[in-house]
């Protein structure tokens, strides 16, 4: 089981210094990978069609591919997670090039998990269409497939074309893609076409979701045993709910775990890492997590 942190955006008043003391205490505290979510614009919700998703234009946010650039020349080990992209109001070329940028910089540290998001107005502003986010992003993801290991593509498809282009540099080794999502059709996509699976844990229920993705996998004659399976867990509030949920989720083939520190009251960095800190001491002591 591979354990890390979400870094904790929505608390930290976007701080620049948090992204620093946070992702060097994840990695000297012993933790697999730091994964942070993501979004460009945040948006007031009194407006119609309504806005029912958990953020609004208070809610700080980095941009990704920056911050896991900057991280990936402070840190040596962990993996950086996308936890998840919204990947259809981006560019697919662009994306591409970002990804394979860090992958690059940071020695092939990078997994990409990426989803649709529920923003509509964010779309609008970045010129891409709300409505057809599902499909765009399954013709995405084999696309960036080929730009990542092609040394020349040409594409045809019903949001992208490319006439005999390249990516250059192209990533060492293949980037994993991951999907993230609440709703079956997300599940049956994601079972579909991704490395992995991304669920949040409080959000929805992830040990009921879980199994549904795994059987999809093998409706479609797709493998198993080298599927990911990763939690946030929003719902551990305590070290010892943390330890828990991982011994529940590994006893279900989970294969990752990322401790979540919103929404416990804390005003600072610190606490944010001090939290932490004591997680790591618990996972340790369970034998879950191996001493820095």
């Amino acid at each position: 089981m591979k354990i890390g942190v979400i870094y904790p955006q929505n608390e930290l008043g976007g701080d620049p210094a948090a992204v620093r003391r946070i992702g060097i205490a994840t990695e000297q505290l012993g933790f697999d990978h730091l994964l942070a979510y993501d979004h460009v614009l945040g948006a007031t919700h009194d407006r119609e069609p309504k806005l029912n998703g958990p953020y609004t234009e208070k809610h700080p946010f980095h941009d990704l591919f920056v911050m896991f650039g900057y991280l990936a020349a402070l840190t040596g080990r962990i993996e950086l997670i996308t936890g998840v992209l919204i990947l259809p109001q981006r560019q697919t070329a662009l994306v591409a090039r970002q990804a394979a940028d860090v992958a690059l910089l940071s020695d092939n540290r990078l997994k990409l998990g990426v989803g649709i998001g529920w923003n509509y107005v964010e779309y609008d502003a970045l010129g891409e269409d709300f409505s057809t986010r599902g499909k765009r992003l399954e013709e995405q993801v084999d696309l960036l497939r080929r730009l990542w290991s092609e040394p020349l593509v040409t594409f045809e498809g019903r949001f992208d074309r490319i006439d005999r282009a390249a990516l250059n540099p192209r990533p060492k080794q293949p980037i994993p893609i991951w999907v993230g999502g609440f709703a079956d059709v997300a599940l049956r996509r994601g079972a579909a076409i991704a490395d992995g699976f991304i669920f949040a844990d409080g959000a929805a229920n992830a040990f009921e979701a879980a199994p549904k993705v795994l059987g999809y996998r093998r409706e479609a004659g797709l493998p198993i045993d080298d599927y990911g399976l990763h939690i946030n867990m929003l719902t551990a509030k305590s070290p010892n709910a943390v330890v828990e949920t991982v011994a529940r989720w590994a006893d279900i083939g989970g294969t990752h775990a990322s401790i979540n520190t919103m929404g416990h009251g804390f005003t600072t960095t610190e606490q944010h890492v001090e939290f932490v800190e004591r997680a790591a001491d618990a996972l340790q002591g369970a034998g879950m997590l191996t001493s820095p």
